[in-house]
């Protein structure tokens, strides 16, 4: 049985009561309020969990329960409520590329958004960590781009300028302005990715031991001005301009409980304990 959205619990979840129309103030409006309220985190998986890409799992975990969910849950749930409002919303496969060298190639585990509006393609990620775009981006444009956060741009490597998309290193890659440096956010050449590829990678990403959500314990939210996150004991705050950021360290898995409640939203059970033996709790008493 096909699943509806719950669109008004949604909007809600966000906390948009604006217009609904599809037009590119509401795409904007909606990716920066889902980005800012919304966390991107990993802990299912590092709590033996597994991810479920239902819709309705989806609508459950992220909007009724108030948690959140990393890439393929939270770019599933912004495509569907995208299409719902009457977008022309597609998925789209890339590769993260965030502190990775150019000669690396990473796996393409990576899903977001194509809009296309008014005959112009904008680019649309809500689920790539500490590093979402907190408004659209457009395709067709090299330039640099103001966000409400850090600037991005988009730039065309190999022959897709010219349209052959035969040449194999035709590739665009998003980047993110932190300080004075530009650096890579992933790579894309506007490659479908349709649910059964969303699945095969959704299982990489949540179970395969070398994926780097099995070995490292994640949250990421935008807040006005920056970004808060935790890498697995660290806690930062950081500005989005300079890309500065205050770091500290959390004593034990209590205070990481609270952080997460105060800083991301997310409330879980007094005493939950995550599968983490790469982080020496015992040494930050």
């Amino acid at each position: 049985m096909t699943h509806t959205l719950d669109l008004d619990a949604y909007l809600h979840r966000i906390g948009y009561r604006g217009d609904r129309s599809p037009t590119l103030p509401v795409l904007a409006a909606l990716q920066l309020a889902h980005v800012q309220t919304i966390p991107f985190e990993n802990l299912d998986v590092l709590l033996g969990r597994g991810i479920s890409l239902g819709l309705a799992d989806i609508e459950q975990k992220l909007v009724h329960g108030r948690r959140g969910g990393y890439c393929f849950e939270q770019n599933t749930l912004f495509l569907h409520v995208l299409q719902a409002l009457g977008y022309a919303a597609t998925p789209l496969s890339a590769r993260v590329r965030v502190g990775r060298p150019r000669e690396f190639t990473p796996p393409r585990t990576h899903v977001f958004v194509l809009v296309v509006l008014d005959g112009e393609r904008w680019l649309c990620d809500v689920g790539v960590g500490a590093l979402s775009p907190t408004a659209p981006l457009r395709l067709d444009s090299e330039l640099e781009q103001q966000t409400p956060h850090e600037p991005r741009r988009l730039i065309r490597h190999g022959a897709w300028a010219s349209g052959d998309r035969r040449d194999p290193s035709a590739r665009v890659f998003h980047q993110v302005k932190l300080g004075s440096e530009w650096q890579d956010v992933c790579e894309f050449t506007l490659e479908l990715m349709p649910e059964i590829d969303r699945e095969v990678a959704n299982w990489f990403t949540s179970a395969h031991p070398l994926s780097h959500f099995k070995n490292r314990l994640m949250a990421a939210r935008a807040v006005p001005g920056g970004r808060v996150t935790i890498l697995n004991r660290e806690f930062t705050r950081r500005e989005s301009l300079s890309g500065q950021g205050v770091t500290r360290v959390l004593r034990d898995q209590e205070e990481l409980l609270a952080v997460l409640a105060s800083e991301f939203g997310i409330e879980l059970p007094a005493g939950t304990r995550f599968d983490c033996p790469w982080i020496d709790w015992s040494a930050m008493g």
